[in-house]
């Protein structure tokens, strides 16, 4: 068991997943807000950056996981035109406002949205081009089976692209996302999604989760045949990408 997987929303007892979905469920409505300004918008082109790895590949037929609000889905259709693109998240609340975006842009031919368990999702072997998932995975209960899944509906030769926040290894950036996340995150996202304890987790979850060279192994456990990675922003974030 990885150490972010003990870590659960609102402290609480039993399925992680359910606390999760309830948490998600909760701070749906301030969720896009919160993250563009606590990133000052620098969460945007770490989503490009993902997607543009994907480009020369010409997926087109993708899976988004834990997809949340839709805008990795978005931004994939808008750059990479794919003929068929599913969102999957287990919040009702997430992704409804994400099907709301996808009909103001005009996307909902190419992009749909379903309800899955992650760790147990309903598409046959081997259905996708491409998966992707953005600041998403660290909050599985159990990371070695959320990326079988991700390998297992994969086509072979397919690509998984992810985005993931961490924390960055190096002085002072180190010292100073420490404070940053210990600090202002919570603070502010408490004042704004007037949810106590979501953002304290979502910062426990980065501090706990297993990053770099690390995840490199995590990768090859769950059936990629190669996987690299690429610390951006000083290493606030991290793009992982992985071959099937």
């Amino acid at each position: 068991m990885y150490k972010q997987e003990q870590i659960k929303p609102y402290e609480g007892t039993g399925d992680k997943g359910k606390l999760v979905e309830e948490m998600f469920d909760n701070i749906a409505p301030t969720y896009d807000t919160l993250n563009h300004r606590l990133s000052w918008d620098i969460d945007k082109g770490w989503r490009k950056k993902a997607i543009r790895r994907l480009a020369p590949f010409s997926p087109k037929k993708m899976l988004d996981i834990a997809t949340g609000t839709g805008d990795f889905a978005i931004l994939a259709a808008q750059m990479l035109h794919p003929d068929q693109l599913i969102g999957a998240d287990i919040s009702e609340g997430m992704m409804e406002i994400g099907r709301q975006k996808v009909r103001q842009l005009g996307v909902e031919n190419t992009i749909s949205f379903a309800k899955e368990d992650c760790l147990n999702l309903s598409f046959q072997d081997e259905s996708f081009d491409a998966v992707t998932a953005a600041f998403g995975i660290r909050n599985f209960q159990n990371l070695d089976q959320g990326l079988k899944e991700m390998c297992r509906v994969l086509k072979k030769g397919g690509h998984l692209c992810i985005v993931e926040l961490t924390t960055p290894v190096s002085f002072p950036m180190k010292q100073l996302f420490s404070i940053y996340s210990n600090t202002v995150l919570p603070m502010y996202g408490k004042l704004i999604s007037k949810d106590q304890s979501a953002y304290s987790y979502l910062n426990k979850t980065i501090e706990a989760f297993p990053q770099g060279e690390v995840m490199m192994e995590v990768f090859k456990k769950a059936g990629f045949s190669k996987a690299e990675f690429k610390r951006l922003t000083f290493g606030i974030c991290t793009l992982y990408f992985a071959t099937k």
